[in-house]
């Protein structure tokens, strides 16, 4: 109840980001002993609200980053460091959110971002305030990349990504730009451009990463290679950039400038998919058991739903059929919950290899669950 009334802005409009009350709020139940986690649920709570109607726009966007980003579209002279914090708080929030609420809110939220990010870029902004700004509309428009892609928006999603590119390719820190590859290959992957336009991206991504200084994102960059390599039954080529994955990961200190951004948890995912695509079906079901069951964070809450789906595939060529039912129902939820299209896709593919046994009663079972869910 009091998170609801500190949210509430004196014009009636949620405001949650720094400088609001609701962060004052957080900050003094810190203070008194509350845990991370429940404060993590009570923000993720008013954000979801916030969003309920469709509108929440400028919500993550504290009433002091509005005031200085309202005075720097107007004359970017006037643009500096917090209104920089602001907006990077901003990314990170929506970010943190993924999985937890709908993509289409994600979108609507991230929008003043973006918007903001390309206006300033195109203004003249002070030149020390450059590569922060820079770093920050990478991440802004690589995020708003996905969200496009998952949202079925296929154009935008195109023209995002090249901006995050542009952005990420006039900093120093050439492990940025592979990010935004990867991201980008992801999408493509399950695009029309298909495998060998993802190919390419990956590719790039393993040569910048290779030039930056980010361990995990090199790791990650091998992971997604080994995962192209197999898809293409290229299974040497699989284990060498597996192999390569798990060199980076050991190598890997916590003073990363990205240390959280891939850990042995979602290696072995990939490791997993390897094993499906060109090696031992037994293998890759215990993989994907191992990372599904470790990618409990509500952050994680998609990653486990392909996880989950790759898991039942398993399933499937291991003659396990209804198990593999049993997995995928939970997955029709995940999907439904955030209107992800990646583990909407993937959920496709598993129902196609069960059609041996549709006039079974579980896969009658599970296309009733498809349809009220997902309406496919």
């Amino acid at each position: 109840m009091l998170a609801h009334l500190y949210a509430r802005a004196r014009d009636g409009h949620t405001t949650l980001g720094p400088g609001s009350d609701f962060a004052e709020l957080l900050d003094a139940l810190a203070h008194l002993g509350a845990g991370q986690t429940h404060l993590h649920e009570l923000r993720a709570l008013l954000i979801r609200t916030a969003t309920d109607d469709g509108t929440g726009l400028l919500a993550l966007l504290g009433p002091t980053t509005r005031l200085s980003m309202a005075a720097a579209l107007a004359d970017p002279a006037l643009a500096d460091d917090e209104l920089l914090g602001g907006l990077r708080t901003a990314v990170a929030d929506v970010n943190a959110q993924v999985g937890s609420l709908p993509f289409a809110r994600l979108q609507l939220l991230l929008a003043p971002v973006t918007e903001s990010c390309q206006r300033l870029l195109a203004s003249g902004v002070p030149k020390p305030l450059l590569p922060g700004l820079h770093t920050i509309a990478a991440q802004a428009y690589t995020l708003a990349g996905r969200l496009a892609f998952e949202t079925r928006d296929d154009h935008a999603s195109r023209a995002l990504y090249a901006a995050a590119t542009n952005a990420a390719g006039l900093l120093e820190d050439r492990w940025r730009r592979a990010v935004v590859h990867m991201s980008h290959a992801l999408v493509t992957l399950y695009s029309p451009p298909g495998l060998d336009a993802a190919r390419a991206l990956v590719d790039a991504a393993v040569r910048e990463a290779r030039r930056g200084d980010s361990i995990p994102v090199r790791a990650r960059a091998h992971a997604l290679q080994a995962e192209i390599a197999a898809r293409s039954d290229a299974e040497r080529h699989a284990q060498t950039a597996l192999s390569l994955a798990w060199y980076d990961l050991d190598r890997a200190v916590d003073s990363d400038p990205s240390p959280t951004s891939f850990s042995a948890d979602h290696l072995r995912g990939f490791e997993g998919l390897c094993e499906l695509y060109v090696g031992d079906a037994a293998a890759a079901h215990d993989s994907f058991a191992r990372s599904a069951k470790a990618l409990g964070a509500p952050r994680e809450r998609v990653q486990r739903a392909i996880v989950s789906t790759d898991q039942a595939l398993a399933c499937i060529r291991l003659d396990a059929p209804e198990r593999a039912a049993e997995l995928l129902h939970g997955c029709i939820d995940s999907a439904a919950s955030t209107g992800g299209r990646v583990p909407a896709l993937r959920l496709r593919q598993a129902r196609k290899k069960l059609r041996p046994w549709r006039r079974e009663e579980f896969v009658a079972e599970l296309d009733d669950h498809l349809i009220d869910a997902l309406g496919s």
